[in-house]
């Protein structure tokens, strides 16, 4: 598998990253085993998950399969710390909350340190500066190579990494991590465009428009899919609306041309475009993993790229983009 530079750090990864989220919880050890050694064979070496993923399962499951099944050296582990179980908090980002939780990230994942260190989401509550602290220790008490942020907007973005880099002995950020899809181009307003300027990797999230991409949902909501269990279907939902239907239909025209899948198509799109390092997989067994991995020998034609951005193409108003004929 290609592999690509984090944002401009010297960190190498794997254009495409496993994702965790299931770990623990739908995802059983055995599944969990089987896709990791199909990942790594494939080439694969960045492993993404959380401190919240199954309350601490995924990463738990992580570390019990690391050098019995697969060399840590050869992995890039990457973990968020910020989310908390609190019905009135979403979000803890103080520098206590986080460096306790990167503590308890580490015994449970059975290692001396992470490789990209990254905070979950914003913390209204908590000075940023007093949030990136947390980062800049991490880092040079070795508990952390690199780090980065997750699900912050534009300005969010902009103003941690540009603190980052405006005082001697920062960490500068090396990625946000943000849901990106061709069901999902918000992170084209402002996102991407100010990780590109300040240089930072943007890994996305849900790249299948949480599944929906794969073409599944088509003539309606299989048992066996995440949009047809209890737990996932909320999730799913806001993506089986009349406009995602459209944009599904032009993909599976688009992937019968080229005689591939739509997940393959989608991944494909995700994958290059610009700004975007790594985008994260998540699937429920290896089949499924093995599905998306094939991906890696698939470029998209220009002209496919450009029917698929032009039927998925989010509405950019004032002040997003050039307003001067407004």
């Amino acid at each position: 598998m290609e592999h690509r530079h984090l944002g401009r750090t010297g960190l190498r990864v794997s254009r495409l990253g496993l994702g965790t989220l299931t770990w623990g919880r739908d995802t059983g050890e055995r599944d969990a085993a089987d896709q990791l050694k199909t990942f790594w064979n494939a080439g694969g070496s960045l492993v993404d998950t959380a401190d919240v993923y199954a309350d601490g399962g995924a990463e738990y499951l992580l570390g019990r399969l690391i050098e019995d099944l697969v060399p840590r050296s050869d992995l890039v582990i990457a973990t968020k710390a910020g989310s908390v179980p609190d019905p009135d908090r979403r979000f803890d980002t103080s520098r206590g909350h986080l460096l306790s939780a990167l503590d308890a990230s580490l015994q449970r994942l059975g290692t001396d340190y992470v490789d990209l260190w990254q905070v979950h989401a914003f913390d209204p509550g908590t000075p940023l500066d007093e949030t990136l602290q947390a980062l800049d220790i991490a880092v040079s008490s070795g508990r952390a190579r690199y780090v980065g942020v997750s699900n912050f907007c534009g300005w969010q973005l902009a103003k941690a990494a540009t603190w980052q880099l405006a005082g001697p002995g920062r960490t500068a950020l090396a990625s946000t991590q943000m849901e990106y899809s061709l069901l999902q181009r918000g992170v084209e307003r402002e996102v991407l465009p100010a990780a590109t300027d300040l240089g930072l990797g943007v890994l996305p999230s849900s790249p299948l428009g949480r599944g929906v991409l794969t073409g599944k949902y088509r003539a309606g909501v299989p048992q066996d899919s995440r949009g047809g269990s209890e737990d996932m279907a909320p999730f799913v939902a806001p993506y089986l609306d009349d406009t995602a239907g459209l944009i599904v239909d032009a993909l599976a025209i688009a992937a019968d041309g080229l005689a591939v899948s739509p997940l393959q198509v989608a991944l494909a799109w995700v994958r290059d475009r610009p700004g975007v390092t790594a985008p994260l997989l998540g699937a429920r067994n290896a089949q499924q993993l093995t599905a998306a991995l094939s991906v890696e020998a698939l470029t998209l034609p220009e002209e496919i790229c450009q029917a698929l951005d032009d039927v998925s193409a989010p509405l950019h108003r004032y002040p997003d983009h050039d307003w001067s004929t407004l």
